[in-house]
Order: structure tokens, then C-alpha cells, then sequence
């Protein structure tokens, strides 16, 4: 539950002439973003591609998306779904692939220029997005062909059904004086947006831990001490360490610090990395947000933002997420209460005299999962090389399910040395798709892990998918292992469900293609991929010794198994908090109930029976990026709400045979290859006979016995 799945939402846009600079032929010819890449499935040429390509592209792009957009609009002839639906569905490519790039490269790879670009282009994008779904004979055209939709089949339906809802949720029905007020509202928000990710990237980047001593960091291997000493090195640090900020709250090295006071300092860190009083403080800017989006609601006559926001999601409404939160809140809070008691039964036991803090808690659960399990982090690491993972576990989980498969290309340019790429092969043979890896963490990456693309699926557009997982694991010193913890490893297992998701794509059109979803769908496929992490004959085919290549022994491998549903109650508590806080934020009816941020965190925590001080929410409200800048906005529900999904399907795997091809093809036919051309609850129906129940979800993490 700890993964971030990142869309990247691509602006259409119109502007003016006279906000643009007409580029010159010789612009044309030597920019390479002005034609399709021709690489392989139109995979971006790297090693061309340079900052000051995407100036002239954006401004060269929305002079001939204007050109599209005026197209239809002039167009005398009777709107049909060719000249109107279909012709706005492929206009602007020029702009749409250069923001595809650019916003890849933003979140992964950015620097000053791009930056700046961000900050420039996005109220633009924002502006004439809306000068393109707030106008009104443009809507009158999709209307009528809407209207007409019965004489349309299949994905043509599909597609028109989708134009015309974006269309009516973009304000197309509103009345003039509320279209120039959605449009300023819509504007404000997407600077603000780009402030939000601004500062978030600069309070990660300088609010690690820096220490002087290497004794400082007593527990951490000499690997780790290593890497944290380059880390330093590369701040312009010599000779000290330094632990760089996951995006979490908790860090993973709490776990192995044996001095607390270090411990407290890594925590706390962590916890007010965006509320520091500086050019980095988030806290303003998210009330700002939260007000902004309470007032674009309330145009469109919804009470809050979150009633806007669901009612094209599989919840339909903020009640029915709420809802299911609250049916996890008891047992998940009564599970913590018994960890809690565990825990500080164990301090005592070591002559501890201080009540358990939420900076101790990682580091005392590992001892009493050495315990209770006799399972210790250190003894399974060495079994979790990243590339053996990867290729031994991920890839041949897929071709055991899908019979897919991966051959890697050392020929195709990337965007960072670390970037790695391979080609994926279907299961008769033929070439499907690239797909790139981006693993370790960088000061210019944004935190969490994702998956996105860089090549959208499209049988019309004839386009084959390109994607990209990106994640932030610690990049080892030179020379040594990339070793990484369980928790990685599902992670990783994760963000492939989504890649499968895209892979296996299998539409006419890009804007119902693939992981163009419902939110609280799109993690359904991510998280029933992590069940086969611990799949016997997965997990033996990849946990293998970095040293001696040997296969972990089966007395470990039954450890992992058997400790599977140890600190659930942290786990889930800590997610129920960051879904409370985000349903919190977005449910708010009137301005008045927030002003000060952190405040009304703590109220929203208290009042939702989530507040459990050993616990802190899994985003503390500055950096709770998902919310404020990565799309899930009165969205994190989404994670529990497909949790629901992926383990009722997961039973009806195990009932049917398990991990088998023939139950893989099922999936990929009903789930994975249906993008979102078709109904996707008759869809998982169709797939196990049965609608999903919460039972499935509480049995796996030992809320149910």
C-alpha cells in the first residue's frame, strides 16, 4: 500500500497567436520532438532530445492544436463521430507528445530549466485547456453526435460517451459568469500545483539527516554507510553521511538505527520536512488548494470537492468511500492497540523506561518479528539482488501468467544512466512493447514509485505502447550490490501490475486505452500482482544469494510467509489515516472549517477515530504529494478500495488453480486488455461470477479469523 501509481495527465490546449513564437524551418527540421520519434514504437530519441527542444514544440504544437480545434469547429457539415469525436481525439500530437516527455522528465529527471518551464507553461496549459472544454459550440457539436450515440458500436460509443462526460465535468454546462470563474479558479490551481511540487522536491531534497559521526548511524551496514557517505559527498558534504527523505512518513532505516536520539532525528526529519517556515513550507499553499477546489465544486452545485471529484469513479460519491474506511477503521485500530502493547512489552523487557514513539516503532517491530517469526531484515536482503528480482521474479511471474517476455536493449538512449530498457515479446512471439526501469532514488526525482507512459497504446493511431516504472531505492556504492528489503520487492511487484495493465492495452483509442481508468480501479491490477511475490514457485526462483546464488532456504522462505500478516494493523492504520486525510481535506463545505493546516489534520484524525499517536498517517498533510500534486485527490480511498478487488480475485485465483496460464489469459481478457472501453464492474463479474466482498481483504491482513 506504500506505492505511488502516477498518471500523467496530458493537457489539450488553444492559445492566442499572440502568446506564441512561430519557429523557424530550421527549428523544424533539427528539433526532434516537431516529427515522431523513429525509434522503435516511436520510443523518445534521448540522446536528441535536449531542454531547449520543448519551448518550441509547446509553442509550435498549440498553433496547430488551434488549427484542429478551429477545424471542427468550422466544420458546416452535420457533427458525426468522425468529423467531431474522433477528430478531437487526434488533434494536437505534436503538443501531446511533447508534454508526454516533458512531464515524464519532470517527475524523474528535472533541473532548473525544466522547472521553470513548469512554472511558466502550467497556468497556460490550464487556461486554454479550459478555452477548449468551456466552449460552447465545440460542446453543442459533441452533444449532438452524443445524442445520436445509438447508431454508434463498441468503442466509437465508448469514446463519445467519454468526450461528452469530460465535457459536462469541465464545466461545459455552466453559465457564462461561472465558466470565467472556473476558468481563474482553474488557473490558480495549476500554478499553485506547480508551486505544491516545486517546494516538495526542494524540502525533500534538503531535509535529509546530514551527521558527522558514521557512529551516528550504528546498525546501518557498511554498504549503506557508504552510500550515505557519497550521498554527503554529493551534496557538496565530504566526509559526512547523509540519509536522504523517502517519500513516506516513516523511513526505512528506522528500522536498523540503534541509537535513538538518531532515530527521533530521522523521524522527525521526515515529518516536518514541508512546515519548516522557509521558501519550502507547503502548508498555505495546500489550504489554498483546498479552499480553490471547495470553490470549483460549489460552481458546479456539489457540496464539496470530493462529490465532484468521485462521480465518475467506481465509488460514485464520497459516502460510499467513506464508507468502506470505516469498516477497516475498528479492527485495523484494534489490531494496532495489540502491537502497541507487544512493543512496549519489549522495551520494558530491555530495560527501556520511555513509552514507544512512532520514531521507535519500525525499529522495535523488527525485534519482535524476530521474536514471534524468528524472521530478521538482515538474514533475507541478500536474497533481494534488484536485477535478479526484476528478471528472476517479476519477469518470469508474467511469463509463468501471460507468457510474455523480455530481451534487454542496450541500443535504445535513456534519459539517465540509470535508466535500463527492454523489449517485451507476447506470448506467440511477436514484439509488444519497450518498457524502461528507473530504480535508484536522485535529489532531481521526485519520491515514490510509478509507472507511466511515453507511448500510449492505440490501434488507430497504430502506436504499440512505451512505458517507464520509475522507483527510488538506494543506489548502492560503486561496486557493491544493489540489495533491497521485502517491502521493495512488492513494490516492484506493484508498479508492474500497472505496466502490465498498459502493456496489454488493446483499443482504438488512447483516451480509453490501458491505465485510463478509474482511479479506485486502476490499483486493482497493481495490487493483485504483489500475490505473486510470495508465490512459491516464484519466490524460489529469485530470492537467491547474491554471494552464492543459492535459493533461499525453505525454513526462511516459510519465515516470510508466516510473518505475511505481522504489523497489519500499523500498516493498514497508517494508509486508513492518509485516506481519511485526504477524504477529510476535500469534504470540507465552507472555507471557514480551515486555516490552519496542521489543526485541522489533527481535528480530521480525532474526529474519524484514526488519530493513534504510535501511528502517524502514512503523509503528514505538507507532503502528502498524492493529494496535492499527483492526481489522487479525494482519491488515496482508491488504494483500499481495489485492495477490496485485488483480494476477492485473488480467491478466486486460488480457487481456480492458482497461478496458472489458463486463469492469467482470464485476467488479461476480462481486466487487463479492456483499458476502459467497457464496463469494468460486469467486467471483473464476468471474471469470477461474483461481486467483490470485504471479507477476502480483512482475512489477509488477520482482522478476520
Amino acid at each position: 500500500m506504500n506505492k505511488l501509481y502516477f498518471t500523467l495527465l496530458v493537457s489539450t490546449l488553444i492559445v492566442a497567436n499572440s502568446c506564441i513564437h512561430k519557429p523557424t524551418d530550421t527549428t523544424r527540421m533539427t528539433n526532434p520532438l516537431f516529427q515522431k520519434s523513429t525509434l522503435q514504437y516511436q520510443a523518445p530519441d534521448f540522446s536528441s532530445i535536449k531542454d531547449e527542444h520543448f519551448k518550441p514544440a509547446f509553442d509550435e504544437g498549440i498553433v496547430q492544436l488551434n488549427a484542429d480545434i478551429n477545424k471542427i469547429i468550422s466544420n458546416s457539415d452535420a457533427p458525426t463521430f468522425q468529423n467531431t469525436i474522433l477528430a478531437l481525439e487526434t488533434s494536437g500530437n505534436l503538443l501531446k507528445r511533447a508534454q508526454t516527455i516533458f512531464f515524464n522528465l519532470t517527475s524523474a529527471n528535472t533541473n532548473t530549466i525544466l522547472e521553470k518551464l513548469q512554472e511558466d507553461y502550467a497556468p497556460l496549459f490550464s487556461e486554454q485547456t479550459d478555452k477548449i472544454f468551456l466552449n460552447d459550440a465545440l460542446f453543442q457539436k459533441v452533444k449532438t453526435v452524443y445524442e445520436n450515440r445509438s447508431q454508434l458500436q463498441g468503442e466509437d460509443k465508448r469514446l463519445t460517451e467519454y468526450y461528452f462526460e469530460e465535457f459536462e465535468r469541465s464545466g461545459a454546462n455552466l453559465s457564462e459568469d461561472k465558466k470565467e470563474k472556473l476558468k481563474k479558479i482553474n488557473t490558480e490551481l495549476a500554478t499553485l500545483g506547480t508551486l505544491y511540487d516545486k517546494k516538495l522536491l526542494e524540502a525533500r531534497k534538503k531535509g535529509g539527516l546530514l551527521v558527522e559521526r558514521a557512529e551516528e548511524l550504528a546498525g546501518l551496514s557498511q554498504e549503506e554507510l557508504e552510500a550515505a557517505q557519497m550521498d554527503a559527498k554529493n551534496a557538496g558534504k565530504e566526509g559526512m553521511y547523509l540519509i536522504a527523505l523517502q517519500n513516506t512518513t516513516q523511513q526505512p532505516y528506522l528500522q536498523n538505527l540503534t541509537k535513538r536520539s538518531t532515530r527521533e532525528k530521522l523521524f522527525k526529519a521526515s515529518w516536518n520536512r514541508a512546515e519548516k517556515n522557509d521558501d519550502n513550507d507547503a502548508r498555505a499553499v495546500i489550504v489554498q488548494l483546498a479552499k480553490l477546489r471547495l470553490q470549483k465544486a460549489q460552481l458546479f452545485g456539489k457540496k464539496n470537492f470530493a462529490e465532484w471529484q468521485l462521480q465518475n469513479q467506481m465509488a460514485k460519491n464520497p459516502e460510499n468511500a467513506q464508507k468502506l474506511l470505516k469498516q477497516l477503521a475498528n479492527p485495523a485500530v484494534e489490531q494496532v492497540k495489540r502491537e502497541v502493547a507487544d512493543i512496549q512489552n519489549l522495551i520494558t523487557k530491555q530495560g527501556g523506561t520511555f513509552t514507544v514513539q512512532p520514531w521507535d516503532w519500525m525499529y522495535y517491530a523488527e525485534q519482535v518479528r524476530k521474536e514471534q517469526y524468528d524472521l530478521d531484515e538482515n538474514q533475507i536482503k541478500p536474497y533481494f539482488e534488484v536485477t535478479t528480482v526484476l528478471e528472476k521474479g517479476v519477469f518470469y511471474a508474467a511469463e509463468k501468467l501471460y507468457g510474455i517476455t523480455f530481451k534487454e536493449r542496450n541500443d535504445l538512449p535513456v534519459y539517465h544512466p540509470d535508466v535500463v530498457a527492454y523489449e517485451v515479446f507476447d506470448r506467440d512471439g511477436t514484439s509488444l512493447a519497450i518498457y524502461y526501469l528507473d530504480f535508484y532514488t536522485r535529489d532531481n526525482k521526485r519520491g515514490g514509485a510509478w509507472m507511466s507512459n511515453f507511448v500510449e497504446q492505440s490501434h488507430y493511431l497504430g502506436q504499440k505502447p512505451v512505458i517507464v516504472n520509475v522507483f527510488n531505492y538506494a543506489k548502492p556504492a560503486a561496486g557493491r550490490p544493489s540489495l533491497i528489503s521485502y517491502d521493495d520487492v512488492t513494490t516492484m511487484f506493484h508498479e508492474f501490475g500497472h505496466t502490465l495493465h498498459g502493456l496489454f492495452a488493446n483499443q482504438q483509442y488512447v483516451s480509453i486505452s490501458g491505465t485510463n481508468v478509474p482511479r479506485d480501479f486502476v490499483e486493482y491490477p497493481s495490487q493483485i500482482n504483489e500475490h505473486w511475490a510470495l508465490e512459491s514457485s516464484i519466490l524460489q526462483n529469485y530470492a537467491l544469494h547474491y554471494e552464492t546464488k543459492q535459493p533461499m532456504p525453505n525454513e526462511l522462505v516459510q519465515k516470510i510467509k508466516n510473518a505475511s500478516k505481522f504489523n497489519n494493523g500499523f500498516a493498514v492504520t497508517e494508509v486508513l489515516a492518509a485516506a481519511t486525510l485526504d477524504m477529510a481535506w476535500h469534504t470540507i463545505t465552507h472555507e471557514s472549517e480551515i486555516d490552519n493546516a496542521l489543526d485541522f489534520e489533527k481535528k480530521a484524525l480525532q474526529r474519524n477515530g484514526i488519530l493513534v499517536q504510535e501511528v502517524p498517517t502514512r503523509y503528514h498533510s505538507p507532503y502528502f504529494a498524492h493529494i496535492w500534486g499527483g492526481g489522487y485527490s479525494a482519491g488515496y480511498y482508491a488504494y483500499i478500495w481495489s485492495e477490496v478487488l485485488d483480494n476477492d480475485c485473488f480467491e478466486w485465483f486460488q480457487q481456480n488453480g492458482g497461478m496458472t496460464r489458463k486463469n492469467g489469459d482470464l485476467f488479461r481478457e476480462y481486466i487487463l486488455s479492456v483499458g476502459n472501453s467497457k464496463d469494468l464492474n460486469d467486467q471483473y463479474e464476468k471474471l469470477t461470477g461474483r461481486k467483490p466482498t470485504i471479507e477476502p481483504l480483512l482475512r489477509k491482513k488477520g482482522f478476520l479469523k
